[in-house]
């Protein structure tokens, strides 16, 4: 019997055709929205693989109303959505897709900095709205970018991207990470700060840092506090690692320049404060959303599961662990 995997959204169509292709069953949800857990509970019972967004939620229960489950294919870096630890009690194999939106990531940051920076949103917002009565020497004054200073918090492969490509606006960088980056380092003359540091001294600070226990809420009131007055808050990381309560009031009361964002931490819920505000620029989580990004995250996926079920480690296993539990059964 063929084994049969759970497609939990439609997604590029490279992915599922590869497992199709494979002679696996392939069967999925043909409607374009989050499923609720229950329905997740009712459409994997018998599955042997799960093809998932950041969106779907995987505990241990979701897990158990799969005993036969092989693997979880996330279609993301992060993978924050699944109890990884519960997956590998059960001898559960979980995927990422890194690397590959590496660029896609950097880019959308960089367009996120210049649009509130330039205030190009605003002047889109004018102009549609028929209200511009010609060009004068005050209007949608923004802040500059030449010469700045730009803070990377996170210089995992997204972070160092966002980095390297502040080298044409001739930034000096600053990075906070648990490991040092050399090559940073070398390339652009990075510096390795605290996160302190980074904030108070920094123009521009870019949010790259991945979403665990330690980084939920790493910038709050204290932290906002800490940045100048004419800096830029970028955040395309995960929602929860900024405090929005407190960047809300921060914004309102104008203690930083503004902020860029494409996360939020209640995903697709958004403060209801920053809907209001001006000095703010939000996007609906685009991030990898390039059509060839995203092609290639879907056949990663796939990659991955075909790999479980040959046997083999999966390129992009993010519990290694497991495979020892895997053999011996």
């Amino acid at each position: 019997m063929a084994k049969k995997v759970y497609v939990t959204r439609p997604v590029p169509e490279i992915g599922p055709k590869m497992l199709l292709e494979a002679g696996l069953e392939v069967d999925g949800s043909s409607e374009d929205r989050v499923l609720s857990r229950e329905e997740i509970v009712e459409n994997i019972k018998g599955c042997d693989a799960v093809f998932c967004l950041l969106t779907d939620r995987f505990d241990a229960e979701v897990m158990d109303a799969a005993p036969g489950l092989e693997i979880i294919g996330n279609m993301a870096v992060g993978y924050d959505n699944i109890d990884t630890a519960a997956a590998t009690e059960r001898a559960i194999v979980v995927t990422n897709t890194p690397g590959v939106l590496t660029d896609a990531t950097a880019d959308l940051a960089w367009a996120l900095l210049m649009s509130i920076t330039r205030r190009t949103v605003e002047g889109d917002r004018w102009m549609r709205a028929g209200t511009w009565s010609g060009w004068g020497p005050m209007q949608l004054l923004g802040g500059d970018m030449a010469g700045k200073t730009i803070g990377i918090v996170g210089a995992g492969r997204i972070g160092c991207a966002v980095a390297r490509r502040s080298a044409g606006w001739k930034m000096k960088v600053l990075y906070n990470n648990p490991s040092p980056r050399p090559k940073l380092e070398e390339a652009l003359g990075a510096s390795k700060v605290d996160l302190e540091s980074l904030l108070r001294d920094s123009d521009f600070v870019s949010i790259h840092t991945p979403l665990k226990p330690e980084t939920e809420h790493l910038i709050g009131e204290k932290e906002l506090s800490l940045m100048k007055p004419s800096a830029y808050l970028i955040n395309t990381s995960r929602g929860p690692v900024v405090d929005e309560a407190a960047l809300v009031e921060a914004l309102k009361e104008k203690r930083i320049a503004g902020a860029g964002l494409d996360v939020y931490e209640e995903e697709p819920k958004v403060h209801p404060g920053l809907i209001e505000l001006d000095n703010v620029v939000l996007l609906p989580h685009l991030g990898s959303a390039s059509i060839g990004t995203r092609s290639r995250m879907s056949q990663m996926v796939a990659e991955n599961i075909l790999a479980a079920f040959a046997g083999q480690v999966p390129p992009n296993c993010v519990n290694p662990e497991v495979l020892d539990k895997r053999k011996a059964l």
